[in-house]
């Protein structure tokens, strides 16, 4: 392909050497045959060394012309306008980008910001109560000492997540995912864990001192954590085949809760 394109550059240069100008100057001299003999010699012109090899030349150059448009790569295109305008699956409704995003000690208090994305996202003191943030990304975001007081994190995706000296106060946590994440100093009074996926670690750590009941679902934080018997705690993790498992009430109940953005 280098060699190719290389050739490309050759044809459409200004600039030829000596030999080059000297081939292209031959080559002028060179007529069509049947217009320059006589009916007794057309035969041996046309079918001469020198037609046969400018005939091939010709050939040759304009296959390599023919290529060189086709390969050639776009000259710095923009992006589709209409494909840029789409936005993707943030930015419609309630789906927000924060991606990576710097906003520490941003107020969301009582916002919808169901599907919204907060990957990677600094979120320090970041005021979230009251807030609906059911199937959000939180994936690997820093949302230390933030306040999720009574907030709805129902299905959102948190793994990896500094959730260290939080505020979960009376948070809905239903099957959320936060494998690998850090806990450290969060206050989960009335917090509810149902379903939600927490590595046995953070488990243990937690049942130490949990305590309340969720004023919204009114479950038991300790035993929406598997807190207690050691046969309730093995029965919590969710490898465990008798772990916990998802009813189709509510999946309706969740469904029936997000927006529809295409139909």
């Amino acid at each position: 392909m280098a060699q190719l394109l290389g050739s490309c550059g050759q044809l459409t240069s200004p600039f030829r050497s000596a030999e080059s100008r000297a081939r292209l100057g031959r080559s002028r001299h060179i007529q069509p045959c049947l217009a320059r003999s006589s009916a007794r010699n057309q035969q041996e012109l046309c079918s001469g060394p020198a037609h046969q090899l400018a005939a091939l030349k010709t050939a040759a150059a304009g296959a390599l012309v023919s290529a060189c448009v086709l390969l050639a790569p776009p000259a710095l295109a923009d992006l589709n306008q209409a494909e840029a305008n789409i936005g993707g699956e943030f930015g419609i409704g309630t789906s927000k980008q924060y991606g990576e995003a710097e906003i520490n000690g941003r107020d969301f208090h009582g916002e919808d910001l169901r599907r919204s994305n907060f990957t990677a996202a600094s979120c320090r003191n970041c005021n979230f109560k009251d807030t609906k943030l059911q199937g959000t990304y939180f994936i690997k975001a820093v949302v230390a000492k933030a306040n999720f007081e009574n907030a709805d994190l129902s299905d959102a995706l948190m793994d990896r997540a500094v959730i260290n000296q939080a505020n979960l106060k009376n948070a809905i946590l239903e099957r959320v995912i936060f494998t690998r994440s850090d806990f450290g100093g969060a206050d989960i009074e009335g917090a509810d864990f149902s379903n939600a996926l927490v590595d046995k670690t953070q488990q243990i750590a937690l049942c130490r001192y949990a305590s309340g009941q969720n004023a919204f679902t009114g479950v038991d934080t300790r035993k929406s954590l598997g807190c207690g018997s050691r046969r309730k705690f093995a029965s919590s993790a969710p490898s465990s085949d008798e772990g916990p498992q998802v009813a189709d009430d509510q999946k309706k109940a969740f469904q029936s809760t997000m927006p529809t953005y295409r139909q």
